[in-house]
């Protein structure tokens, strides 16, 4: 199986990994833990090595049990965990009023201690700043990240949502080996980051890459969510943003038929073959879709194909969730 280096540092990865977010949060009731677990072990047996979670994603299962999404990836993967890169964040902590950041040193280091006892590992492969905190210097949340290097405790660090200047400054104490970051055809407003990327070496890790699934072409405006699923609110997901999408899912459509593929396999394969340092982690609590996800990384995509791809986004403007939209 092909496999990509994250960063700089001597971590290979699946091309595509597994946001395993959905698992507990975010997308409707969390699936049991033994669902979870099983899911988990299926994934890896297709071929995923990549698992990104976070101390934040907990839910509850529909039977009412509580879905710690980290304690499913360590139970899950335990027996394989020297065969995997496994990344989890820290940083936030979810409020009703919104994130509420704290990269102080101190909260990094009692959140690494819970993380790794959940993931039941000694060493965390791959540490996120979940989000910037304004009271936190770029430059102190670094030196703690290269204290923790220094100990063992992680192997790797980088930054979620990331700008140009953090990533810079941050970079200068400690070498970032990735960033996560939104990136979707819906969400391309950190295309400016690639030259930096590209400059410092760092990983582009994109998350909802298929939009929080609207590229997936499977959902209509008449859709109908659980109560609990964030879609409900994705602007999106309206009758605006799928009148606004027309041509953009007509185009995937029409190219998922050349390639004998899916709509789903275009939008991943559109980002990996646009520039290799790009890994996508879409997240999926459908065995069928996890299969079908990975085996984009062997779809194929012309440099014309992406070019196309490219000249129609930039005449649409669709509302999507993020805070941007994606006319320049």
């Amino acid at each position: 199986m092909n496999t990509k280096r994250l960063g700089n540092s001597d971590l290979k990865v699946s091309p595509i990994g597994l946001g395993c977010m959905g698992l507990s949060h975010a997308y409707g009731s969390a699936k049991s833990n033994d669902e979870a677990i099983d899911f988990l072990k299926e994934s890896f047996k297709e071929g995923y090595t990549f698992f990104d979670t976070a101390e934040v994603y907990v839910g509850k299962t529909s039977d009412g049990n509580m879905s710690n999404n980290e304690e499913l990836v360590g139970s899950a993967l335990n027996e394989m965990k020297d065969r995997v890169v496994i990344a989890s964040k820290f940083g936030i902590t979810i409020q009703e009023d919104g994130l509420v950041p704290d990269s102080s040193p101190k909260s990094i280091e009692k959140s690494l201690e819970g993380t790794l006892r959940r993931l039941n590992v000694e060493t965390l492969d791959l540490y996120y700043q979940h989000r910037i905190d304004p009271n936190v210097e770029p430059e102190i949340v670094a030196g703690e990240m290269q204290k923790l290097i220094d100990e063992g405790l992680i192997k790797a660090w980088g930054i979620s949502e990331a700008n140009e200047e953090y990533l810079r400054r941050a970079n200068k104490i400690c070498p970032v080996t990735a960033i996560q970051n939104r990136y979707s055809m819906l969400a391309r407003w950190h295309e400016d980051l690639f030259p930096v990327c590209e400059e410092l070496g760092i990983s582009f890790v994109a998350f909802s890459p298929m939009a929080n699934g609207f590229l997936t072409g499977m959902y209509n405006q008449n859709s109908k969510f659980d109560n609990l699923d964030y879609r409900n609110e994705m602007p999106q997901y309206t009758e605006e943003g799928f009148r606004a999408a027309e041509n953009l899912i007509e185009l995937l459509e029409n190219i998922a038929k050349e390639k004998n593929a899916t709509s789903a396999q275009i939008s991943l394969a559109w980002m990996i073959n646009k520039k290799d340092y790009i890994i996508p982690i879409p997240g999926t609590t459908s065995l069928k879709n996890m299969q079908s996800n990975f085996k984009a990384s062997d779809v194929k995509l012309s440099s014309s194909t992406i070019d196309e791809i490219d000249a129609l986004l930039d005449t649409i403007e669709v509302p999507v969730f993020g805070g941007h939209n994606i006319k320049h």
